[in-house]
């Protein structure tokens, strides 16, 4: 999987587990944008799917088209549903997605439709109270008053400094930051973790599970294994995840309850 990331890799391997200990699983990656961790399900063997509302910033549902994918492994999820029957789905996983969708208490009513009694949902996404904003790579800048001088002020400032994503997408740094704030502002919505786990209480038990992919990301690198046995340690444990949510994201692992 050379052109999978370590947490799209993440989220296949948690998958491939799954599915060991349940055959014929059926899988969905909700938010699977171009549908690359589909297809590398698919190659893997596994019973996977995709669906994706396909939003305006990003090329995702061309790029699903062009590959094959779309309307076949791939479906356009319309007015909110998800384009599968009930209790359908085993496992659904979704990477990065969870802060781009408008109504969370809606999409998790419907990813608990499609998910048979005693499914799994793999979540990973950042809480508002993440330092970095990490589709720009400016800290703080979904923290500041939208469309504030200040804001735009700093995070031109950062970019200036060499910070940030994507340099390349505009023709000059302050261009870059009345861009970027532009896409975060139409295409993000951070809520606090109460607001999440509420949500998330509404209609699934869940743990949080950040040690198992900061492990996992450790061991991906050469030479990491004695700095992942000590991030796992009990003692060192609680702190690492607690770092890990203010530079990364929340792994929510949920389950529906059983009938």
């Amino acid at each position: 999987m050379p052109d999978m990331d370590v947490t799209n890799r993440f989220v296949l391997d948690f998958a491939k587990g799954y599915a060991a200990h349940t055959p014929g699983a059926r899988i969905l990656d909700f938010g699977c944008g171009a549908g690359r961790l589909v297809q590398a399900g698919l190659d893997a063997g596994l019973g996977f799917s995709g669906a994706d509302v396909f939003y305006a910033g990003s090329n995702a549902r061309s790029e699903a088209a062009q590959s094959g994918l779309l309307g076949a492994s791939v479906r356009e999820i319309q007015d909110g549903r998800i384009p599968f029957d009930d209790d359908f789905f085993d496992l659904v996983v979704n990477n990065q997605v969870m802060e781009h969708v408008e109504d969370l208490d809606a999409v998790l009513a419907e990813i608990h439709r499609v998910l048979r009694p005693g499914g799994t949902v793999l979540s990973l996404f950042p809480s508002r109270d993440v330092f970095r904003e990490g589709h720009i790579g400016i800290p703080f800048s979904h923290w500041m008053k939208k469309g504030s001088r200040l804001r735009l002020l700093y995070t031109w400032t950062l970019r200036s400094l060499g910070l940030g994503t994507w340099k390349d997408q505009a023709p000059t740094c302050r261009q870059w930051a009345i861009d970027k704030l532009a896409w975060i502002d139409a295409h993000t919505r951070y809520r606090s973790r109460r607001e999440i786990f509420a949500t998330y209480r509404r209609y699934f038990t869940f743990e949080l599970r950040e040690s198992d992919y900061i492990r996992y990301r450790l061991l991906d690198r050469p030479g990491r294994s004695a700095l992942a046995r000590f991030a796992g340690a009990s003692w060192a444990a609680p702190l690492a995840r607690a770092i890990f949510r203010k530079l990364a994201f929340l792994v929510i692992v949920s389950r529906k309850a059983a009938a």
